[in-house]
């Protein structure tokens, strides 16, 4: 495909027919087994614990949500959360250098400030940093290599999770003592000094139990100059009382990482040579966190069941910005406490009310600075972006939270949900430098001021409501039909607003907002499962940097799709899986942008495949035995706003093995890439060039370890 394609192509939607494909349409066509009169409605598949904050069947769940196991977990070992998540249909993430990556679900891969707060990471139902103060890279804070499981909601979430809960959920339920083995070691390697060591031990007691897992992970980097040291550590107890119960988590990471940069030039990833070259070795990222969560459920009364969380958060992170002109230095943190509060009741004919409310302040700090003088570009652009600090502000913010929810089973097989949630959010800021774009000492800048400018001293405050109203009909006892209404928000990032740019020294944004319509089909039968639905979604007060540097909130996005999930075992040693998204996410505004971009209403938004699909075979000729063959597709997409250039896409095969040696002993062995594609985590245009962080070429890793239960 030609750099620079015709425009007109990128106005229909199509799927690319392959083998896999076929077997996947092939499969689904065969007739259903019937419903046999030996399954009750006790048989609906997994419990999750996501949308309602208890556990219950995904049958009876009115949305799109996926829940990754235990056991998928440890047959996957994954050395990147990304492999784990792309699993899951409508959901892209993209690996950057090392640990560092993008995330997409039910949406374009989203970049800049904001881009983290259009989805909620939460560890345990809890999320992992306060509103207002994240980072793209949050879910390396989360020991989602040792998880339980992984349950990520698609599209926003119900009224029990506010704001950043936009486009997606995901949620890291870590084990509890009772979960963890008594003792579990294990070493694995592979290629480029690669070197992984998990560690787990518990006690089970009458009442109390305790337990301890962690992993070391050493990288020397497949690209030049790159590689990572990574230290995760969970930490559990779990108390039983005669009306109760109270479980204490500590979870700790830390990340110092050499990072590389983009390679250059229309399809450079297909050169090894330069895909394995770094042109920033000077870049890297030390990051570190420490959360202390408490929660405490018990019943009250008759059919009532009072739930307590409290969470204790700490973060740091400093990072080179090598892909800045002058390469500042980037140092920020947050120190942060939230409480959440809920009630469940029981009332009449199986309707349940949950209540609650949640409760968080914070305070998070950023500091900006530039060693010497910028040298990179052109006499003007140099010119504007001194040395010393750019920024150096501190934000105290608070939020309060109340919501409702109502699930209703007013018929027989109908089930309605109604919830609603009201959310406050105050900040603080206060800047420690002179106000205004001049440098640190108040000299101005030639070309008419400094590129950074800081608002004065100011408070903010942003109040939104996110309403949810579902209806299931059960047309079988394992069939189910529903329909749901959501609406998510989340408030400006503390960069959107306070780190401004060129003239700008106040932005007015609003909340972002999002409406979703979504229609789904979820059953199952004697040897297989499904799950179709179909969205829409309208998002609107989109932030972005326009033409002139300033931070606004006028943009508008649509995004629209068809998710499908099955598995399907004919025979109980082989196992069908295929999962996968057909979206479009349009530009619904015309505006041009910072760096000379053009988007025209209409357009794709840039980085937003069309395709997204994955199929698994799994055989298990033998109960200790277990092989899964993957197919990985990633469709072409745009990669300017304009919609000139394209990335051509990639499709990559993985081959897992896992072998119990003996009820303590096993081995995994995993081929990544087995084909040995050549292709691109992720394709990015800018500056008049093509830009890419590579993928990489095939790789082995073979893991062995022992557990005593």
């Amino acid at each position: 495909m030609s750099a620079h394609p015709d425009r007109s192509e990128s106005t229909m939607t199509t799927i690319r027919i392959s083998m896999p494909m076929l077997l996947v349409l092939v499969a689904a066509s065969a007739p259903a087994p019937p419903v046999t009169a030996a399954e009750d409605v006790a048989d609906v598949g997994p419990l999750i614990v996501t949308a309602t904050r208890r556990a219950e069947p995904l049958l009876d769940h009115a949305g799109s949500l996926t829940r990754l196991t235990n056991e998928e977990l440890r047959v996957l070992g994954a050395t990147h959360h990304s492999e784990s998540m792309n699993r899951v249909p409508g959901t892209y993430i993209q690996r950057g250098s090392g640990q560092e990556s993008l995330t997409a679900i039910r949406s374009p891969v989203l970049t800049g400030p904001g881009s983290c707060g259009a989805f909620l990471f939460l560890e345990n139902g809890i999320p992992v940093r306060p509103t207002g103060f994240c980072n793209v890279n949050d879910l390396f804070e989360v020991n989602s290599e040792q998880a339980e499981a992984i349950e990520i909601v698609r599209g926003p979430g119900s009224a029990l999770y506010g704001s950043s809960a936009v486009h997606g959920t995901v949620n890291v339920l870590m084990p509890i003592p009772s979960q963890m083995p008594r003792v579990g070691v294990s070493g694995e390697g592979g290629p480029d000094d690669y070197f992984r060591t998990r560690l787990s031990t518990s006690h089970t007691g009458s009442s109390t139990d305790i337990g301890l897992l962690g992993h070391w992970t050493h990288d020397g980097g497949w690209r030049d100059d790159s590689g990572f040291e990574e230290a995760k550590l969970n930490a559990g107890l779990t108390h039983r009382a005669d009306d109760g119960q109270l479980e204490l988590m500590l979870a700790a990471t830390n990340l110092n990482q050499e990072t590389a940069g983009f390679i250059q030039g229309f399809e450079a990833y297909k050169d090894p040579e330069l895909a394995e070259s770094n042109l920033n070795p000077e870049a890297f990222r030390d990051a570190h966190s420490g959360r202390l969560t408490a929660h405490w459920q018990a019943p009250i009364g008759t059919g009532t069941q009072f739930d307590l969380r409290a969470v204790a958060r700490t973060s740091r992170m400093e990072f080179l910005q090598h892909f800045l002109l002058g390469k500042p230095l980037e140092k920020n943190g947050q120190d942060s406490a939230a409480v959440l509060l809920s009630i469940d009741r029981a009332l009449a004919g199986d309707t349940r009310l949950t209540m609650g409310i949640d409760a968080e302040t914070s305070r998070s700090t950023l500091l900006e600075i530039q060693d010497g003088p910028t040298t990179g570009g052109s006499p003007a652009a140099n010119a504007i972006r001194p040395a010393g600090r750019h920024y150096d502000y501190s934000v105290n913010a608070w939020s309060a939270a109340a919501y409702g929810q109502l699930e209703w089973p007013f018929a027989a097989r109908w089930r309605l949900t109604a919830g609603l949630r009201a959310e406050y959010v105050h900040y603080d800021y206060d800047n420690h430098m002179i106000a205004g774009n001049t440098d640190e000492n108040g000299v101005p800048c030639p070309f008419g001021g400094c590129l950074f400018n800081r608002p004065a001293d100011r408070a903010d405050e942003f109040t939104n409501l996110a309403p949810k109203l579902a209806l299931g009909w059960s047309f079988t006892e394992n069939q189910r039909l529903y329909m749901s209404l959501a609406a998510g928000f989340r408030p400006p990032e503390l960069t959107e607003l306070y780190r401004l740019q060129r003239q700008q020294s106040v932005a007015d944004l609003d909340s972002e907002q999002i409406r979703s319509v979504e229609l789904g089909l979820r059953g199952r039968f004697d040897q297989w499962s499904y799950s179709l639905s179909g969205f829409a979604l309208d998002k609107r007060n989109v932030i972005f940097r326009d033409a002139n540097g300033f931070n606004v909130s006028d943009g508008r996005t649509s995004h629209v799709g068809i998710e499908y999930e099955f598995h399907w075992s004919p025979v109980p040693v082989w196992r069908l899986s295929a999962a996968g998204t057909v979206a479009r996410h349009q530009y619904e505004f015309t505006r041009s942008v910072e760096a000379g971009e053009q988007i025209t209403d209409g357009n794709d938004v840039d980085t937003s495949p069309h395709n997204l699909h994955a199929i698994r075979l799994a055989w298990m000729p033998v109960d200790r035995l277990g092989t899964e063959l993957e197919w990985l597709s990633v469709g072409e997409y745009f990669v300017d706003a304009a919609n000139l250039n394209r990335y051509s896409g990639h499709e990559l095969v993985n081959l897992r093995l896992r072998w119990s040696v003996t009820d303590s002993w096993w081995l995994t062995a995993r081929a990544n890439n087995l084909l040995d594609e050549a292709y691109a985590d992720r394709a990015d245009f800018a500056f008049g060039n093509y830009r890419y962080f590579p993928g990489r070429a095939r790789t082995l890793f073979v893991e062995i370890g022992y557990s005593l239960q």
